[in-house]
C-alpha cells in the first residue's frame, strides 16, 4: 500500500519500492481509488509508482464527476507540466530512481505526451486514450499532436475507436507525429469499438471495454518493465 507525501506544495501518492520509477497521471477521477491501486501493482511488480494530484485532493473519493470536470476546465497547462517536472525531480534526486517513465490516462494521457516533449530524462511515455484532439481546448496552450515530434523515447499509446472526444483523423494524426521522430520507437494498442476512458472499470460493463483493458494493461506493464529496469 503506498502513503501520502509531501513534494514541495503539493501533495502526492507515492508506492516505493526500488530504483525503477513511474509518474502516474490521472484521469478525470483524481487520485481516486482506481489509480491507487494501479501506482500499488506497479510496486507490487518492482516499480515505483508516484501519481500527480490534478485537483489539490479532490477526486472521485470525495466529489463527483461533473464536479471534477468544472475543475479540470480551471487547469493551466503549464502550471500542471511544472507540477509535473517537480515530481519527476522527486523521484530522481530524492528517491533517487534511475529511470524514470510517464504513464498518463485521458486529460494524464495528454499530460504524458506534453511532459514526454519537454523532459529528456524520461525512459518512456505510455498515453492510455489521451484526450488530444487537434482542436484545442478553451484551457489549453499547447497542441499535443504539434509537441509529440519532440519526444525522444519510447513511445506507448492506446486508441478506442469508439473515441468520442478524439476522432479518428486526430489519432491518426498524432501517429503521424510519433511515427516521424528520428529517435524513439512508437507502439499502438488500437482496440475498435472500445470507448474513450475503457480502461476505466466503471465501464467494464461492457465486454469490448473490458476486453480491451484486459489485453492492454499487461502490455503496458511489460513495456515500463523493458524500459525502466
Amino acid at each position: 500500500m503506498g502513503v501520502t507525501v509531501k513534494v514541495g506544495d503539493q501533495d502526492a501518492y507515492l508506492a516505493r519500492v526500488g530504483r525503477a520509477g513511474m509518474l502516474l497521471l490521472p484521469m478525470i477521477t483524481g487520485i481516486g481509488e482506481q489509480i491507487r491501486e494501479w501506482a500499488d501493482e506497479l510496486a507490487a511488480a518492482g516499480i515505483t509508482a508516484l501519481v500527480w494530484d490534478p485537483f489539490k485532493g479532490r477526486s472521485t473519493d470525495n466529489s463527483t464527476r461533473e464536479e471534477l470536470s468544472e475543475l479540470l476546465l480551471q487547469k493551466d497547462d503549464d502550471e500542471a507540466l511544472a507540477e509535473q517536472q517537480a515530481l519527476l525531480d522527486y523521484l530522481v534526486d530524492d528517491l533517487g530512481c534511475s529511470k524514470v517513465g510517464v504513464m498518463g490516462w485521458c486529460l494524464g494521457g495528454r499530460f504524458a505526451l506534453l511532459l514526454g516533449a519537454r523532459d529528456q530524462r524520461l525512459a518512456n511515455v505510455v498515453a492510455f486514450h489521451p484526450t488530444s484532439p487537434s482542436e484545442l481546448h478553451p484551457q489549453h496552450t499547447h497542441d499535443t499532436i504539434a509537441d509529440a515530434v519532440s519526444i525522444t523515447a519510447p513511445v506507448l499509446v492506446s486508441y478506442p475507436s469508439a473515441d468520442t472526444l478524439v476522432p479518428n483523423a486526430d489519432f491518426e494524426a498524432l501517429q503521424t507525429a510519433l511515427q516521424s521522430r528520428s529517435a524513439g520507437a512508437t507502439f499502438t494498442q488500437y482496440f475498435p469499438g472500445a470507448a474513450h476512458g475503457f480502461t476505466d472499470k466503471s465501464r467494464h460493463g461492457d465486454e469490448v471495454n473490458a476486453t480491451a483493458y484486459k489485453l492492454a494493461w499487461p502490455q503496458a506493464l511489460a513495456f515500463i518493465k523493458a524500459t525502466t529496469t
